[in-house]
């Protein structure tokens, strides 16, 4: 039997899900983040502007909805590992990029808040997590194979950094002014992780004064 096109209504509908579902998942992951692994349901569906109703015609509960913020995570680490083996101008500038990406992704902060909540022993998310350990791992051996790479620094010592740049800062610090000092404090540690005799890369983000700090501190 030949398979009836579907309806340009039909198409919409199956697109606002798939945009619905995408929204829940960015809005869960940053809430979460915010919040801890108990943040509202009520508030996450509202970061993602639909209808609590709509978050559970997606997900079930809670514990469905975290373990697909993690899956999601997962895999689009994986996907940006791939994209920065492929796009690198170099072996240092793969794992640059893979880094930045991930930065932008939090999943170095998510995975820490949901851990207990999760089973990381599920099929799927075993599979993901293997595949973008395997891919780190791929881009950190090709940085020392090039001699770009500090050969103290391990693929732990990637992951761990991400985990301490992903946490927002304390005070009255934007989500914007947060990622971009997140990203202008991992330029200055991928300074760090080159060879003494490497050119120190041009860093982006704000460069804060003592003035700046104090007048983000809580008032």
């Amino acid at each position: 039997m030949t398979a009836r096109p579907a309806s340009d209504g039909v198409r919409a509908l199956r697109t606002d899900a798939r945009r619905n579902h995408g929204q829940i998942l960015v809005a869960a992951r940053d809430v979460f983040v915010e919040r801890g692994a108990d943040a509202s349901l009520d508030e996450i569906a509202k970061r993602a502007g639909v209808g609590i109703g709509t978050l559970y015609r997606h997900f079930d509960d809670r514990r469905t909805l975290m373990a697909a913020v993690v899956l999601d995570a997962l895999v689009r680490t994986g996907d940006a590992a791939e994209r920065a083996i492929a796009q690198g101008p170099d072996a240092f500038g793969s794992l640059t990029m893979y880094m930045h990406a991930v930065l932008d992704l939090r999943i170095a902060v998510v995975i820490p808040v949901l851990l207990e909540q999760v089973d990381l022993e599920d099929e799927e998310l075993t599979s993901a997590r293997e595949r973008g350990a395997r891919l780190l791992q791929q881009i950190v051996d090709a940085a020392h194979e090039a001699g770009a790479l500090n050969s103290n620094v391990t693929f732990a010592d990637i992951g761990l950094m991400l985990i301490r740049l992903s946490r927002p800062l304390p005070g009255r610090v934007s989500g914007e002014l947060n990622a971009q000092l997140a990203h202008r404090h991992l330029d200055l540690l991928i300074n760090g992780l080159q060879p003494a005799d490497a050119a120190a890369p041009a860093l982006g983000g704000p460069a804060l004064t003592l003035q700046d700090l104090r007048e983000l501190e809580p008032g």
